[in-house]
């Protein structure tokens, strides 16, 4: 009896003591802070969509919404409805006939008119027919920003010119925009959406998301987007998305990404295809298991960054997909069923003896290899069409040419893989000299057979001398872009800008396939579970409240729809973690104070003002494995801080 009593007393002091416990993190969580909630972009579409309603609207009286989802304030709705089914023909009133245009919608009772190539800061005419009524709609626009960047030269032959704009996308100062023949900016985005920018089948285009996943460049993934600014897909990439895409003829996606937290610490060495309804990975491609890392060395080689893939092109002939390692001076081309090696464009000097094979013997005096090249495609007749940037123009240091008397080119090349010969057959961009040269992005596009466009997107000038550096590697740059539309051999247009742009491409902003409706946001794929560096069981969390120290790091906390954001100034050496409290557990996620958060295998180097004062460093936690309430603690350099907030997933 007087054991009954004692593990009785025992177990009822056991479940005070737990439901203490309970009762003092009850209070925790309530003494705390909901961390602030940033609304994604889908998010805030959802409540813009609310308003968009044709009930009462008539052509008339219709109505009008510009820039419907607050990222392109070139574009507008208007919403009407009409008693019977109509065709309704919009004219957008250009400068003069090459710039106005014209556009048949569909038949409808309900019309939701994307009106596309408005003017900044202008009053502009907007003409709706209906049968044989014409209404004149006027659509005041706001100004550009004051840091936009409008061209300096502006090249126009009119006559072989057709109405499609100019897209580019920024890689340092800059918007995703287009012009038009005049060099008038038609169309931007006031999201920071990069990388590649061409239409899908369905009319959309594919862009990077907003958001980080990791520095510098490192996309969380991509959204598919009109025009107007509304999203239709969001694809979350654990290795995130940088660089390229390619729509498969299956209507997957094939994406240039990484593989973040493999063996060896690399970056820019993975593609994925993915799946377009559900965004699962259905295959990936790791060039570790294809190349040696070690061979075809160029300048810029690293062992975090060895191949640096900068473009994905399919073949459907062939099915073999096209890569371009800016860091080998190779283009590669690989089975895509076997994904054995096909072949290798450029200098087999420093590659491996059992490389040599897949190396091609060029043929004619003109022959010349391309250098940290972009952009490698098939074209329609089975040339290899490549951006050659031109970086240095030999493997052997002793050889190096001057960035001041390089040149860059768009160059195509014919290939024989039975007899592995390689001709030249086209080029532009030698005659051009230094003037042209981009030791780094830049871009060729296919128009049609002798009509091409090459984008040298990336001169810069140093104390007014060429660079073999990219922007932001020096003090007092001038930046320029160049880019020249070529028809039969002749230049029809050209556009120069005084920034470096990554990418262009012609094209209409009004595609055959697209077709505007209201839905909501399919969201697909995953950001992956945070790496958690250990977990301990903490009855009670012994920590410091805010001083003087931790306000110096200047901590950030906020949460976004899928990840907690935690952002701080940091110096090299100090030690700092994120740690994430519930129910007697603590996760310790470590944070890198680097430049290059993604590997341990990096040299970092700090300037003197960064030692002296540090760097910002964001962490980022992704939801996947979180569920319910943390409190959110900081330990820099032993020390732990409560912040006194918690976030909810």
């Amino acid at each position: 009896m007087k054991k009954r009593m004692i593990i009785l007393v025992m177990i009822c002091s056991f479940v005070m003591i737990i439901g203490g416990i309970i009762l003092f993190l009850h209070d925790q969580n309530s003494n705390q802070k909901e961390v602030t909630r940033i609304l994604s972009l889908t998010e805030n579409q959802t409540k813009k969509e609310s308003k968009f309603k044709s009930k009462g609207s008539t052509l008339e009286k219709p109505n009008i919404i510009l820039n419907p989802y607050g990222i392109s304030p070139l574009t507008a709705l208007i919403i009407f409805e009409t008693e019977d089914e109509v065709k309704p023909i919009v004219t957008i009133v250009g400068k003069d006939e090459k710039t106005t245009y014209t556009h048949t919608f569909e038949k409808n009772k309900i019309h939701f008119l994307t009106i596309y190539r408005l003017y900044p800061n202008k009053n502009n005419e907007i003409k709706i027919r209906i049968g044989n009524t014409t209404k004149s709609i006027w659509i005041q626009t706001e100004k550009l920003p004051e840091d936009f960047i409008l061209p300096t030269d502006v090249y126009a032959n009119k006559d072989l010119l057709d109405q499609e704009l100019y897209f580019f996308t920024p890689s340092s100062k800059g918007y995703t925009c287009a012009y038009d023949m005049n060099g008038d900016v038609r169309w931007y985005l006031t999201e920071n959406m990069i990388w590649n920018i061409e239409p899908l089948k369905n009319g959309h285009l594919l862009l990077s998301t907003e958001r980080l996943v990791n520095a510098p460049y490192y996309n969380t993934g991509l959204y598919e987007i009109d025009l107007l600014g509304k999203i239709y897909m969001e694809y979350s990439l654990e290795g995130g998305y940088h660089h390229d895409y390619e729509e498969l003829p299956n209507g997957n996606l094939l994406v240039a990404s990484n593989q973040f937290h493999n063996e060896k610490g690399t970056v820019e060495d993975v593609i994925v295809e993915i799946d377009r309804k559900t965004g699962k990975i259905l295959k990936q491609i790791d060039l570790k298991d294809i190349l040696k890392m070690e061979d075809g060395k160029s300048e810029n080689w690293s062992e975090y960054d060895w191949f640096h893939n900068n473009s994905v092109w399919y073949d459907e002939k062939t099915n073999s997909i096209t890569l371009s390692g800016r860091h080998q001076d190779a283009v590669i081309n690989i089975d895509y069923d076997t994904l054995k090696l096909n072949w290798i464009i450029g200098d087999p000097t420093n590659w491996s003896k059992e490389y040599q094979k897949y190396f091609f013997k060029p043929l004619g005096d003109d022959f010349e290899w391309q250098w940290s090249q972009h952009a490698a495609m098939i074209t329609p007749e089975g040339y290899v069409f490549i951006l050659d940037n031109g970086n240095n123009k030999s493997k052997m240091k002793e050889e190096y040419v001057e960035a001041s008397n390089s040149y860059t080119r768009g160059v195509m090349y014919q290939i024989d893989t039975e007899n592995m010969t390689i001709k030249q057959v086209w080029q532009y961009g030698k005659e051009r000299e230094s003037e042209f040269y981009s030791p780094y992005i830049s871009d060729v596009d296919y128009l049609n057979q002798n009509h091409y466009i090459v984008h040298s997107g990336g001169i810069v000038y140093v104390d007014g001398k060429n660079s073999n550096q990219p922007a932001g590697f020096s003090e007092n740059t001038t930046l320029e872009s160049d880019t020249v539309e070529l028809m039969n051999d002749e230049v029809i247009f050209e556009i120069k800008l005084p920034t470096n742009n990554y990418r262009v491409e012609k094209m209409n902003l009004y595609q055959k396939e697209e077709e505007y409706h209201i839905q909501k946001v399919k969201r697909v794929g995953t950001l992956g579970k945070t790496p958690i560096e250990k977990t301990k069981f903490t009855p009670y969390m012994k920590s410091f409240e805010i001083d003087k120290n931790y306000k110096s790091h200047k901590i950030e906390i906020s949460q976004e729809i899928d990840r907690l954001v935690v952002k701080g100034k940091f110096k090299k050496q100090n030690q700092v973690k994120i740690v994430l409290y519930q129910d007697l557990k603590s996760q310790y996620y470590q944070v890198r104070v680097s430049k290059k958060t993604y590997t341990a295998m990096c040299v970092d180097i700090f300037t003197e003002e960064e030692q002296e004062d540090g760097i910002v460093v964001t962490k980022y936690i992704n939801q996947e494995g979180l569920h319910g309430k943390y409190s959110i603690y900081i330990e820099i350099d032993g020390i732990l801080y409560n912040t006194e907030q918690m976030v909810k997933f």
